[in-house]
Formats: structure tokens, C-alpha cells, sequence
């Protein structure tokens, strides 16, 4: 065993992991060690976050929640390096989101210094449940929610931040290899079944209409969605993808992720008007995607279009991006021809591993896109942006074909040392 493979082993063994068969966790609730509570009164400001056991929680019927609706949530994940430090991707941008949610519903909201240290507090409470590289990631669910009692149609006295966590398997399989193709030694990253969505548009059901809260993350967005989705699911669909509820033309979102359409070199989404949600991974994916020489248009897209179109695909904290393989409007099936098939690959060089950056889940290194935040266990490290982000860019949205024996190297990243 060389010297490199035998300071991994040491790495992996350096932290402590729940006793869990990683191999067979979903995308489910899996009771971890604790939760974040805090609180604060209607006027008044949050403070004093404690972490407590995880555990129901007491809540009164007549709680503003329970009745009114009254509430927001946040996803995100966390990822462990393979040296057993934890990554986080972009958690201000949540915290900036459930502000924004929180003036719309008119409830108070943590800061978002105190949303960010709210969730390193408990991702690293519950650090033994984020999974081993490359077994899945640490899905994160901050609520806030008015827990205070009120019988008339009025913001609740008294509200609750809370913050739980579970960890979650990946949506597609994947391996590793390792090769030699010059001019640099790489590791490969393979997913294998990756199947595409098939969607239905909904004629019928809207999931937003203006002035209505379709913008920001309350939980009734969530409920609203269930009866057209379990409907388009009986069918064989994957989801449904959402019209306009005044034209009833224009695209919207799928039911928990937002959509993108390609054709040429030209990358079009929804515009954010009030009834879409701002993903995060869509706004990364916009980034990244200008940044590599694309035309990004967000506009008004009409069905049309879509059915026009070279490629279509989804992105979100849950599915990260995924591709449509069909959608189905009025009875028509409209198929997207899928340029690899069930499998691609993507190469990461060797400095990548030296550094600890070997692939791991589904995120992308980027140096360029500081959108992780660094030393989430404060032990020196420092952390870069999404893997997926490039990769599956670089699979569905890129104009070059891309075939199964096509190798992508990602330009070599510096040292540890330039990156402090």
C-alpha cells in the first residue's frame, strides 16, 4: 500500500461514523442525535439558539402553523471530504431566501449570520450521520414557523427556528476508477442508471398565480402540489410541469425543482416574477453556465419552445440536475434524444486527490466559485464549490457531444498552502 493510499486510510479512520448500512439509505427520514431550537416573540429578535435531542416537539392546536399556514422551510446539504471535513454549498443564499419569505408571511427570520452558525452548529452535532464519500450527503431542513397561539386570522405571537437533519442516498448509482489517459494520470467518476424524468404539463392545476406567495418557500406551495403530482405519478409520469395561471402557456416550474431549456447554444429558464421559486442550484447553474460562454436567457418561455427543444432539464437541491427524457402536452409525447445514453463520464486529475478533493457524492470543486464555506470543522481546511455544478453542465447543456469514452479534465487546482 503506497504512502498516499495509507494516509487516506488514516483519514477515514480519524472520525466516527453512525451505524448505519450507508449502501441502503433512500431519500428519507433517518432520526439523527439533535435538532436547533430557537425562539423568539413577534416583535422581538431570535437569540439563544440551543441544540437539543432530536425529538417531537409540543405545539399548540391553536399554533399560527397549524391553522394559518403560517410557516417556511429550507433544503440543503452537507458533504464529507474523504479527510472527514464537511462542506457546505452556498447556506447564505438559504438564509437570504427564508428572509425574504419570512417579510412576505410577516414573520421575524434569524439574521443570516445566525441562519449560517445555526447550521454548522448542528451539522456538526450530528456529524457522525453525514455519510462516507461517495454514500449520499446530510440533507438539512430549517423551519421556521409560527408556533405561538392565535384563533383569529393574525400573525402568531411567538415563533420557532428549528433545524433537523438526515442523512440521505444518492439519487443515482455511482463507482469510481482509476486511469491512465495522457497527458494526466485522472479518476472517473461514472453514473450508471441515470434515467430521465418524464414529465406531463398540467392544464387543470397551477401551482402559483401573482401576487401569491409561489415565490418564496412557504409550505403550502408544497401541499397544493400533492393531488396533480400523485395524479401524473398513476400515469407513469415522473412530475408535472407547471403552466401560467393567466395565459396558461408559459412555463413555470416542475413541482419541487425549477427547469431549463436548451436549444443551439442558447440556455433559456423562467424568469423569477413572483411565482417561481429562486432555486439556488438554478442561480449556480446560471453562473457557471455564463461564466463558460453560454447565452443565458431568463424570459418568458412558451410551451412551444419547450416542445422545440434540443434538450430540457431540472434543477434543485433534491434531484441537483436532472435530465427530461420526455414531456407529455395534450395527449402528445414530445421525446428528448439523450446524447450518452444511461452513462457519462467524467475525469477529475490527480491533483485533485492529492488534495483531498477526491470525487466524492456530487459536487465539483470549482477554484473560481467560492460558494462553500471553508473550515467547517475549523481544522485548517479549506472547501471549494459543487462538483456537479461543471459536470453535469458539461453533460446535458453543452453543445459538444459528449460519448461514454470522452474524458473531461478539470484544469489542476493549486496547493493547500495558496488556497489558505
Amino acid at each position: 500500500m503506497g504512502l498516499g493510499a495509507k494516509l487516506r486510510r488514516v483519514r477515514r479512520q480519524a472520525f466516527e461514523l453512525a451505524d448505519v448500512c450507508w449502501d441502503d439509505i433512500g431519500f428519507g427520514i433517518i432520526p439523527t442525535d439533535y435538532m436547533y431550537v430557537m425562539r423568539c416573540p413577534r416583535d422581538g429578535e431570535f437569540s439563544n439558539g440551543t441544540l437539543e435531542p432530536y425529538g417531537n416537539i409540543e405545539l399548540s392546536p391553536s399554533s399560527g402553523v397549524l391553522n394559518y399556514g403560517q410557516g417556511l422551510f429550507e433544503g440543503l446539504k452537507a458533504y464529507r471530504k474523504e479527510d472527514g471535513s464537511i462542506l457546505l454549498f452556498r447556506p447564505e443564499e438559504n438564509g437570504v431566501r427564508m428572509r425574504m419569505g419570512a417579510e412576505r408571511l410577516c414573520m421575524p427570520a434569524p439574521t443570516v449570520e445566525q441562519f449560517v452558525d445555526a447550521i454548522k452548529a448542528t451539522v456538526l452535532a450530528n456529524k457522525r450521520w453525514v455519510p462516507p464519500p461517495g454514500k449520499g450527503s446530510l440533507y438539512i431542513r430549517p423551519l421556521l414557523m409560527g408556533t405561538g397561539a392565535v384563533l383569529e386570522l393574525a400573525p402568531a405571537p411567538e415563533y420557532t427556528f428549528l433545524i433537523y437533519v438526515s442523512p440521505v442516498g444518492n439519487y443515482f448509482k455511482e463507482s469510481y476508477r482509476r486511469i491512465s489517459s495522457p497527458p494526466i494520470e485522472s479518476w472517473v467518476f461514472v453514473h450508471e442508471g441515470l434515467a430521465p424524468i418524464n414529465l406531463v404539463i398540467q392544464n387543470d392545476y397551477h401551482r402559483a398565480t401573482p401576487g401569491g406567495t409561489g415565490g418564496i418557500k412557504t409550505i403550502g406551495n408544497y401541499a397544493s402540489v400533492l393531488k396533480a403530482q400523485s395524479e401524473a405519478k398513476e400515469k407513469g409520469y415522473s412530475d408535472v410541469l407547471y403552466l401560467d395561471s393567466v395565459h396558461k402557456k408559459y412555463l413555470e416550474e416542475v413541482s419541487s425543482c425549477n427547469v431549463f431549456v436548451v436549444k443551439d447554444n442558447t440556455i433559456s429558464t423562467p424568469a423569477i416574477r413572483g411565482t417561481i421559486l429562486p432555486g439556488i442550484t438554478r442561480k449556480s447553474i446560471i453562473d457557471v453556465a455564463v461564466s463558460l460562454g453560454f447565452q443565458v436567457e431568463e424570459r418568458l418561455i412558451s410551451v412551444e419552445e419547450v416542445l422545440d427543444a434540443d434538450e430540457v432539464f431540472c434543477t434543485g437541491t433534491a434531484v441537483v440536475v436532472s435530465p427530461v427524457g420526455s414531456i407529455t402536452y395534450h395527449g402528445k409525447r414530445i421525446v428528448f434524444e439523450q446524447m450518452v445514453g444511461d452513462m457519462f463520464i467524467v475525469g477529475y486529475p490527480m491533483e485533485m486527490a492529492e488534495l483531498g478533493l477526491c470525487p466524492n457524492n456530487s459536487t465539483l470543486f470549482l477554484q473560481d466559485y467560492k460558494w462553500v464555506l471553508p473550515r467547517i470543522r475549523w481544522d485548517g481546511h479549506c472547501s471549494y464549490a459543487k462538483k456537479v455544478v461543471i459536470g453535469y453542465l458539461l453533460r446535458w447543456i453543452s453543445a459538444i457531444v459528449f460519448f461514454v469514452t470522452r474524458i473531461i479534465h478539470v484544469p489542476a487546482l493549486p496547493s493547500l498552502s495558496a488556497m489558505m
